[in-house]
């Protein structure tokens, strides 16, 4: 049965990306208590089997300084002072490698799920622990049976780990004692080494359970009821509302930033009243005639207005209006297909110019140019 949150809906939906990145930002992550241990105690044992015997060296060593004192020392308390002081400097220098393992055991060891994680959050006390109802629902929860279970396990685990092994060297600790104390010393510290990493290994069994259900549990934490989701995508992507607002605003700039570039057109071509389109083209600076602006119907009327008012020529040519606004967007050239139609405008637009100064007799009508099949809407 899936778990509900406080509102009784049940949550049914994985956790996305954005859930767990809040989670881990609050210090709430997938963590095995049972693997940080196994992977400690097996670096110690190791380490003590690796750095054992010299360790027991320098054990032995700091044995035959303090047990050959001269009578002198004795009675001089500088030179037990120096006995002391020579006898914790050898302890440290000889341990110092293995401790360096082990920090950087206990540094790696947390790490090995759910990965690195500092949050200032998870620092921050939480006075609802101090509920005492809340305690006891902790103590009677699936998590406390779980902990039992689990801590019953390894007792018993590591309990037959340790019978066996000091079974198996049951034989050869007593003859211990019969030998000489430096090869003794560095023999026990090997046995005692192989028994803890056997002991160490034995937590594995433990691991294996605990670490799949730290990820399990965590998930269930974790999941969503289908409202959370439709909210989160409402906050990470906007409300659809407000969507279509600012959509609305992008368009409305867009616009009047098409309008401002009308004035610079060379000629207006409509179709003549649900289409328009604003044409440049400077010889030498473009290589084809490019699109200022187009738009239908109120976009439409809007640029023949602007047009008129800047004495830009508004032709009426229906097929070709359609052909550029439908093949062009704003601030591209002209398709290579509407050359010779767009160039015949143009130097009709020419003639219009240079009529009105005088130059050049009218044109007459406006040219009506061929339209490709494929512009043709």
């Amino acid at each position: 049965m899936a778990k509900e949150n406080e509102d009784g809906q049940e949550k049914t939906e994985e956790p996305t990306a954005k859930r767990l990145e809040e989670a881990r930002k609050k210090g709430d992550i997938p963590r095995s208590k049972d693997l940080n241990t196994m992977l400690l105690t097996l670096v110690a044992a190791g380490s003590l089997l690796v750095f054992g015997p010299g360790i027991a060296d320098v054990i032995l060593d700091i044995f035959h300084y303090n047990f050959s004192i001269n009578r002198e020392d004795i009675f001089d308390t500088q030179g037990m002072f120096r006995h002391l002081t020579q006898s914790v400097k050898e302890a440290i220098l000889g341990l110092l490698p293995m401790m360096a393992v082990l920090v950087l055991a206990a540094l790696i060891a947390p790490i090995s799920l759910g990965g690195w994680n500092f949050s200032t959050e998870a620092l921050t006390p939480k006075f609802s622990r101090l509920n005492p109802i809340e305690g006891i629902k902790r103590l009677f929860s699936l998590n406390s049976l779980v902990e039992l279970v689990k801590s019953i396990g390894k007792v018993a685990v590591v309990g037959v780990s340790a019978y066996l092994v000091f079974h198996a060297y049951k034989l050869e600790l007593p003859s211990l004692s019969w030998m000489a104390p430096e090869f003794a010393f560095g023999r026990m510290v090997e046995i005692l080494a192989w028994v803890a990493i056997w002991i160490s290994s034995s937590l594995i069994l433990i691991v294996l359970i605990d670490v799949p259900f730290q990820l399990y549990q965590h998930n269930e934490k974790m999941k969503m009821t289908l409202q959370e989701v439709k909210d989160e995508m409402k906050n990470t992507e906007g409300k659809p509302e407000v969507k279509g607002r600012i959509r609305q605003l992008q368009r409305e700039m867009a616009n009047r930033r098409m309008m401002s570039d009308v004035p610079q057109a060379d000629v207006v071509i409509t179709n003549p009243t649900h289409f328009a389109v604003a044409l440049k083209y400077e010889d030498g600076q473009m290589g084809a005639p490019e699109l200022l602006a187009k738009g239908g119907d109120e976009v439409a009327f809007k640029i023949r207005e602007i047009a008129d008012a800047n004495d830009i020529p508004v032709l009426q040519i229906p097929p070709l209006s359609r052909a550029i606004y439908y093949s062009t967007e704003i601030g591209e050239s002209i398709p290579e297909g509407l050359y010779m139609a767009v160039a015949q405008v143009l130097a009709y637009v020419y003639q219009l110019k240079q009529s009105s100064k005088g130059k050049a007799s009218h044109p007459g009508k406006a040219p009506s140019p061929d339209i490709p099949d494929e512009y043709k809407k």
